[in-house]
């Protein structure tokens, strides 16, 4: 597959990255490192994500074999998701993303900060 030039919409490899760089994502990987979790384990997680967009997320992952979906015979039924070993080979950009952010946060709210001020004048 040649690469895609100028972020082309139908690229596969920009349909991917739309996938995977959504905060819900990162964050639903970043959740499951602990280990398996059922759906309302990773809901409670992540504070403010609505049952819809955690469902549309997992499926997302699960399709792109980031995570793997496994039904537990209990009553009720329950699902259990998993990192899969591809969403795990993730983790190490996601974390140095992570430490980016912590490491840049000051500057990054300096910044807003007088722009915000700019914008008032």
């Amino acid at each position: 597959m040649s690469a895609c030039q100028h972020f082309d919409g139908n690229c596969p490899t920009r349909q991917l990255f739309d996938q995977i760089a959504d905060k819900w994502s990162m964050m639903v990987l970043t959740v499951l490192e602990g280990g398996p979790t059922r759906f309302n384990g990773i809901k409670r997680r992540l504070e403010g994500v609505t049952q819809k967009a955690l469902t549309q997320c997992l499926r997302r992952l699960e399709r792109n074999g980031l995570v793997s979906r496994r039904v537990i015979m209990t009553s009720p039924i329950g699902v259990e998701y998993a990192i899969t070993p591809l969403g795990l080979s993730l983790l190490g950009p996601f974390h140095a993303l992570h430490a980016w952010t912590m490491e840049h946060l000051d500057e990054v709210e300096r910044a807003r900060q007088a722009f915000e001020e700019r914008a008032v004048t």
